[in-house]
């Protein structure tokens, strides 16, 4: 009689219960990066489902609260409303009646790695609480990756210690659950309070300290939107905390339901916020930032330009496409490989994706560069280049351009130089001063066109809206092309807008279009050039100050009169 075989065990899977942080993705930790990269599936409340899935890997299930009404749920309480967001489902975005502890171990059980991320800290979340107890009770297997709690993150960033040298006694309140016990504990204490409550029950909030006994004196910082780009604080005390809010057009407020952490007490520093608070006084907090490039090119721009605590928009002006004949192109490559050129240029970091793509066409890798010297213009470039694993052996040590190259190029020496030919890849509407200053140093160049540049399609009406209406703050322009198209595809940048130019032929074409050029890169770096709007938002902020009115962004002050290009 044969054996029995037994049907294998279902796979177990696994829950991690992730704390995303006060909102800010910067301080999700290495370790819930981690989770992230292996999850099968996300569940998570919409905007915390913005901060962690970008760390998640392609084609992850995710699922989210219901905006409608995760806004007015308390923790802890009711059932939220899911919606599943699936690429292989044909029920995308349906919402189900199911609580998310359900959901969470319907999928454990079907062997999925699932991470339940939350705002904060998983440890001060009750829906985390309940739905840990219910794993537990599964036996479905879970770990907890703690989080930056938002009732710290937020002061931090806000510039508000809660301690002092003294050890400031700190208490915490949700003042969405807390009980009249509560507020009396808190109200008879001379500590720091940490209220995590609604932006239209501050006021509440604050009359129920003043009703257990604090004094109506009491400095109090209230801050929306921590650790974001869109934190606002604003510094009062407990008695005329409604009344600074009513100034500040804050309430009453469609948003009023959105949660705010409110910090009170004698020695909470909110007096010295004005020092401290070093988030909000970034020199281009808040700026709505315009680059006109592709992601691909924008990407370290972008982070450069939110370390100033900008919000950096790409919108793509160009499109990059093969070129029409390709013979060209292939009859270069194979002569690279049988030793036809003594160097090879590169000006773009298109140029290096295209000989790197038809490298992988061909089979080939950077070792078929052995031999061949290779010269790049820009740091980008160079990064390119290293990506793909060839060091350059020439970078211009001056201006980053063909002229800057043509500086620094070696004449052709018949005895040093076994070979006299440079492979020269580039765009097709690429300028003749690199092919003309080669030869007259004695070389023969065959100048290959290896992508074709056209004008990308518009962008979105709402951006265009943005663009010609002063949506936003500045905008970053890093060629005469990008000025071209830009205004092509999209209309002319409002005269509030700041614009910011790489070099003084982009700052020329941009004049020749109307506009008034209020910064240039000091050299022709898209780095430098971000640094110099960064400088720009610093003197703007500063003489705001020293003058005694309120920082502003150049999108929030709105002339009468169209601004008009000096002419002098």
């Amino acid at each position: 009689m044969s054996p029995t075989t037994l049907p294998a065990p279902p796979e177990q899977g696994h829950v991690t219960f992730l704390g995303a942080g006060p909102g800010d993705p910067g301080l999700l930790t290495l370790r819930a990066v981690e989770a992230l990269a292996n999850a099968d599936v996300l569940v998570a409340e919409h905007d915390v489902l913005d901060v962690v899935r970008t760390h998640a890997r392609q084609g992850v299930a995710e699922v989210h609260t219901d905006a409608d009404t995760s806004a007015s749920s308390t923790p802890g309480t009711g059932t939220p409303q899911l919606t599943v967001v699936d690429g292989a489902s044909t029920t995308a975005g349906v919402p189900v009646n199911r609580d998310a502890a359900h959901l969470v171990m319907e999928a454990a059980r079907g062997g999925k790695r699932v991470v339940r991320a939350v705002s904060g800290d998983p440890g001060l979340d009750a829906y985390a609480a309940e739905e840990m107890l219910a794993c537990a009770s599964a036996g479905v297997p879970f770990e907890v990756v703690p989080g930056v709690a938002t009732a710290v993150g937020v002061p931090a960033y806000a510039g508000v210690p809660l301690r002092d040298a003294q050890g400031t006694d700190v208490r915490f309140v949700d003042a969405r659950t807390a009980s009249d016990r509560c507020w009396t504990e808190v109200g008879a204490s001379d500590g720091t309070v940490v209220v995590s409550t609604t932006l239209d029950s501050v006021a509440a909030a604050a009359g129920e300290l003043v009703s257990a006994g604090r004094k109506p004196d009491t400095p109090l910082t209230v801050t929306v939107a921590g650790t974001t780009t869109r934190q606002r604080t604003w510094t009062a005390t407990l008695g005329t905390i409604a009344q600074t809010l009513k100034q500040a057009k804050v309430l009453p407020s469609p948003e009023g339901a959105r949660p705010v952490i409110a910090v009170v007490g004698e020695r909470s520093a909110a007096a010295q916020r004005d020092r401290l608070a070093w988030f909000e006084s970034k020199p281009l907090f808040g700026w709505k930032v315009l680059v006109p490039r592709t992601k691909e090119q924008a990407a370290s721009l972008s982070d450069q330009l939110r370390s100033y605590g900008a919000v950096p928009h790409e919108v793509p002006t160009i499109a990059v496409e093969p070129p029409r004949t390709p013979q060209q192109m292939e009859r270069a490559v194979k002569g690279l490989v049988t030793g036809r050129y003594e160097w090879i240029a590169f000006t773009s970091v298109n140029a290096v994706k295209a000989v790197r793509e038809k490298f992988e066409e061909y089979g080939l890798d950077a070792r078929a560069f052995a031999g061949i010297k290779v010269a790049a213009v820009g740091e980008q470039t160079a990064k390119a280049l290293i990506a793909f694993g060839v060091k350059p052996d020439l970078v211009p040590s001056g201006e980053q351009s063909a002229a800057g190259l043509l500086e620094d190029w070696p004449p052709y020496d018949p005895v040093f130089d076994p070979i006299d030919r440079v492979f020269l890849p580039r765009a097709d509407i690429a300028t003749e001063t690199l092919v003309a200053g080669l030869i007259e140093l004695g070389w023969e160049v065959d100048d290959v066109t290896a992508y074709r540049t056209v004008r990308a399609s518009p962008p979105p009406a709402e951006t265009r809206e943005a663009i010609k209406g002063g949506g936003f703050d500045a905008v970053l322009f890093t060629s005469s092309s990008t000025v071209r198209n830009l205004v092509g595809i999209a209309g002319k940048p409002h005269n509030v807008t700041v614009i910011a130019c790489i070099g003084p032929a982009t700052a020329k074409t941009a004049e020749e279009h109307g506009l008034r050029v209020d910064v240039m890169a000091p050299e022709p770096s898209v780095h430098k050039l971000a640094e110099a709007l960064a400088d720009f938002g610093a003197r703007r902020r500063l003489a705001a100050l020293e003058a005694g009115d309120p920082v502003t962004r150049p999108s929030e002050r709105r002339p009468g009169a169209r601004r008009r290009r000096s002419t002098t």
